[in-house]
């Protein structure tokens, strides 16, 4: 056995065979629903942006929770220590 194919799993001649068969079904899918290949990277592209975006996203919500609810518990916290400063 080759080291060839050994690391196509098969000879070349059939991996070229399987391959030809499997690009054809696929680009006879892709056509069928109007997809391209740069609309296939388009929405792959799409996707890590948005992805990238709600993340940065729900920091940003987070943060702003933890900024709302300091508006209200760092003062009560403080007056709370000084009311209790003089017992």
């Amino acid at each position: 056995m080759s080291a060839l194919t050994r690391f196509l799993g098969d000879s070349p001649l059939r991996i070229i065979l399987k391959l030809l068969v499997v690009s054809f079904l696929v680009g006879l899918v892709m056509n069928a629903f109007g997809w391209s290949p740069m609309d296939v990277f388009y929405g792959i592209q799409k996707f890590f942006i948005d992805l990238w975006n709600l993340g940065f996203h729900a920091i940003d919500r987070f943060l702003g929770y933890i900024l709302l609810g300091a508006a209200i518990v760092v003062p009560a916290f403080i007056l709370l220590r000084i009311a209790n400063y003089r017992k």
